[in-house]
C-alpha cells in the first residue's frame, strides 16, 4: 500500500485540503465541480506508483471549507502548487478541473509538462443546441433549496447523462456520486463561488488554444452531452499537436467510470513524451 500524506492549505478565507502520494514528477489531479477529490479513488495508487499525484478538494467540495464569496478556482490551484514547491508538473482535470488547468497552464506555459482534459470545456467556449434535460429543473429545485431533489437531477445531468436512466449506471459509482455532490449543493457552492467568478482568465482559453505549448490528451465518453464531443473535436483541432480518445459506455466522467481504461490511456500518452 503506497502511504498518502494528506494536509490543509490556509488560503486566508478558506482551506484547501489535499493529499499527496508516490515519488517522481508531480501529477496534478483536479476534480469535476459535482464530485470532489474521492473521485480518483480507483486511480489514486495505479497513479502514484509512477508519479507524485496530488488530489484536492475545491473550495465548497469535499474536505475543503464552504465558500464565503465568489472566487478564482486556477488561483487556488496555483497557491496549492506554490506551498507544495512544485516548479513543473502534469495537469489533469476533469470537467470543470479540466478547464481551470487549461486556464492556468496558458497562463504560466512554462510551468507544465503536459495537459490532460478529461470531458472538458475550454472557458469561453458556448454551447449552441438545447441545454441537458433536467437542467432549468434542477435549477429550480436549488433555488427553492430542495436539497434532496437538486442533488439527484445533478447526477442525472452529469453521470446519468442524455442517454441513459438511473438504472444504467454503476449503483456503487451513483451513490457514492450523490455523497460528494451533497456537499457542494447543500452548501449553495455554484451559487456562491461560480456564477460570477474572480478575475476569469481574459481572453478566455477558447481564443488562445493555438498557443497551448503543453502536449495535449483529450478524453472524453461516448455517451457524454454532444456540445462537450464538439469542444473536444475543437480542441484537438486547434490545439498544437494535441491527441483525442474516446471511452465508449462512459458519459461525463469516463475517468470515474472507466478507472482502468483511463489510467492505461494516460500512463501510455505521459510514457510516449
Amino acid at each position: 500500500m503506497i502511504q498518502t500524506k494528506k494536509g490543509h492549505l490556509n488560503l486566508g478565507d478558506g482551506q484547501l485540503y489535499y493529499e499527496t502520494a508516490g515519488k517522481g514528477m508531480p501529477l496534478v489531479l483536479s476534480h469535476a465541480a459535482f464530485l470532489d477529490s474521492r473521485m480518483f479513488d480507483a486511480v489514486w495508487e495505479p497513479l502514484a506508483k509512477h508519479f507524485c499525484v496530488i488530489r484536492y478538494d475545491m473550495r465548497g467540495f469535499g474536505q475543503s471549507s464552504p465558500v464565503t464569496g465568489p472566487i478564482c478556482r486556477r488561483d487556488d490551484l496555483n497557491q496549492l502548487l506554490d506551498h507544495l514547491e512544485i516548479t513543473e508538473a502534469h495537469l489533469v482535470g476533469c470537467s470543470n478541473g479540466g478547464q481551470i488547468s487549461l486556464d492556468l497552464a496558458l497562463e504560466q506555459p512554462h510551468r507544465f509538462k503536459s495537459l490532460t482534459l478529461v470531458g472538458s470545456t475550454p472557458s469561453g467556449f458556448e454551447l449552441h443546441g438545447e441545454p441537458p434535460r433536467y437542467l432549468l429543473e434542477m435549477f429550480d429545485a436549488m433555488q427553492k433549496g430542495d436539497i434532496n431533489h437538486s442533488n439527484e437531477l445533478q447526477i442525472r445531468i452529469w453521470l446519468d447523462g442524455e442517454t441513459r436512466e438511473p438504472e444504467q449506471v454503476d449503483l456503487m459509482l451513483r451513490r457514492k456520486a450523490l455523497e460528494m455532490n451533497r456537499i457542494p449543493v447543500s452548501q449553495s457552492t455554484f451559487f456562491i463561488a461560480d456564477t460570477q467568478p474572480i478575475n476569469p482568465l481574459n481572453p478566455p482559453a477558447i481564443t488562445q488554444l493555438e498557443s497551448i505549448n503543453s502536449p495535449t490528451l483529450v478524453i472524453a465518453g461516448a455517451l457524454d452531452h454532444p456540445e462537450v464531443l464538439r469542444a473536444a473535436d475543437e480542441m484537438v483541432r486547434r490545439v498544437p499537436n494535441a491527441k483525442k480518445s474516446i471511452i465508449a459506455s462512459t458519459g461525463h466522467v469516463p475517468s470515474y467510470e472507466q478507472p482502468d481504461a483511463f489510467v492505461k490511456l494516460l500512463l501510455d500518452f505521459l510514457g510516449s513524451l
